[in-house]
């Protein structure tokens, strides 16, 4: 996903830097930062299919970023701890940013039974919109989308950042997961969850 070539043109052939010259540096260099926030990749379904989908929707769209020269960063970030969620100012799970704006503004949420199998108890997660059709995985397209207005849409001006509050839902998941994990620690000898 990095194009951090350097060519060394005008100068001799043994590379960039030498002839006591600095190296050139690439013009138009631009980053487009993605932060890929969730609650966990190896129960949860919706994370684990959002986790797939942006991964192919980064495939199909590097060729496009690589000729512009725009460098992607992926930051996968396995948000555990209501400390993650407040400094990562988590919403919902899952969550897709790029520099810094989640690609759907909307938060909307359904019961996940695969994190109410993590935790043992009833949480919802994010559903996305797309077409106007509510999926428990976002499309391809839409992450695509979102990168690229991101990228191209010339929209550089930050929105405005409100006070950032745990929203109920994921302190009840955090809650249950720290019970689970209590409760599974202090139990016989023959538990190996902790």
């Amino acid at each position: 996903m990095k194009n951090n070539e350097v060519t060394n043109e005008g100068c001799c052939s043994c590379g960039p830097g030498c002839c006591g010259g600095e190296a050139p540096k690439q013009a138009n260099n631009k980053q487009v930062v993605i932060d890929f926030l969730f609650l966990d990749l190896s129960v949860c379904e919706w994370c684990k299919g959002t986790d797939k989908s942006l991964e192919d929707a980064l495939a199909d769209v590097s060729n496009v970023l690589q000729a512009s020269g725009v460098e992607v960063i992926l930051n996968k970030i396995n948000v555990t701890t209501e400390e993650l969620a407040i400094k990562h100012k988590f919403v919902s799970s899952p969550t897709i940013r790029v520099n810094g704006r989640d690609i759907q503004m909307e938060v909307r949420e359904r019961l996940c039974d695969s994190c109410g199998d993590l935790c043992g108890d009833n949480v919802d997660c994010r559903v996305w919109v797309y077409n106007g059709k509510e999926y428990t995985i976002p499309p391809k397209a839409l992450i695509i989308e979102g990168i690229l207005k991101a990228v191209y849409g010339g929209d550089t001006k930050k929105s405005e950042e409100s006070e950032y509050k745990l929203p109920e839902n994921l302190k009840k998941f955090y809650a249950a997961m720290s019970e689970k994990n209590r409760s599974c620690c202090s139990g016989s000898a023959g538990n190996k969850c902790c």
